[in-house]
């Protein structure tokens, strides 16, 4: 039996469309070390001219369901106030890509995984899908730069019912909603997803590019700031009871008993 360690990431390209895809199945949850990787491949494709668009997939049943709390070090290790989650530092750089992404989701999206897919400029999916933002659930503030973009992109009143009840809302009622831009059947979310971004591969890529630059002129500095909070807030929260509660309770499939 071989001890070749899983990659986290499979890359490849096609033509101009370079594809991202995570493979930590079947629930692709990540760590700094997964979203470092993809930084860095987005980083490798930011220089080169023969990228104009990435496609995010993910293998398993799941796109992402968000952070591995296994590795709690991740989570917890060093976490004064005034330092930024090391895992949304390697956010920063997947924001901060100047080129589309295109974000195919075939299945469920949690906590930190939403906030991986709304760093995508466009999101593919389908009725089966599941997105989730269930961080308060779990006992604590939400990361990734969710407390930004997530009312930027459907409103603060609906994101704020997804954010303080940690509701599973499917793939029709996220297009409704403005998470999801295209809905496909299930079978076809990977070609449409990739039709979408050959389609945005025939623009001028130069044109594309600062057209980018111009409409997320603002967004960045607002992510930067929100996840500045939001590293604050986690900090003080996951020394508390409550995380260790929510995630006891997940792993218990019940709903949590936290204290008054």
């Amino acid at each position: 039996m071989s001890n070749t360690p899983v990659q986290a990431i499979l890359t490849s390209r096609d033509g101009h469309v370079a594809t991202i895809e995570l493979n930590r199945p079947p629930h692709n949850f990540f760590d700094v070390e997964m979203i470092a990787q993809i930084a860095d491949e987005l980083d490798r494709l930011e220089a080169d001219k023969r990228c104009r668009v990435v496609l995010l997939q993910a293998s398993g049943s799941a796109f992402c369901a968000g952070a591995d709390f296994s590795k709690r070090n991740d989570i917890r290790e060093d976490r004064s106030a005034s330092r930024i989650n090391p895992i949304y530092q390697e956010a920063l750089r997947i924001f901060s890509f100047g080129k589309p992404i295109v974000a195919a989701i075939e299945g469920s999206v949690v906590g930190g995984g939403l906030g991986l897919a709304l760093a995508a400029d466009f999101r593919v999916s389908c009725a089966e899908a599941r997105f989730s933002a269930n961080f308060n659930r779990l006992g604590f503030h939400p990361g990734f730069a969710l407390s930004y973009t997530l009312p930027a992109l459907i409103g603060k009143q609906m994101a704020a019912w997804m954010l303080y009840t940690g509701a599973r809302v499917d793939g029709e009622r996220a297009k409704e909603m403005g998470l999801v831009d295209f809905i496909a059947l299930k079978p076809d979310v990977r070609i449409a997803g990739m039709a979408l971004a050959r389609e945005i591969a025939t623009s001028s890529p130069r044109a594309v590019q600062s057209t980018k630059q111009t409409l997320k002129a603002d967004s960045l500095s607002h992510i930067r700031n929100a996840i500045s909070r939001e590293s604050a807030e986690q900090s003080i929260q996951f020394a508390a009871t409550d995380l260790a509660e929510g995630v006891k309770a997940m792993a218990e499939r019940r709903a949590p008993a936290f204290e008054d």
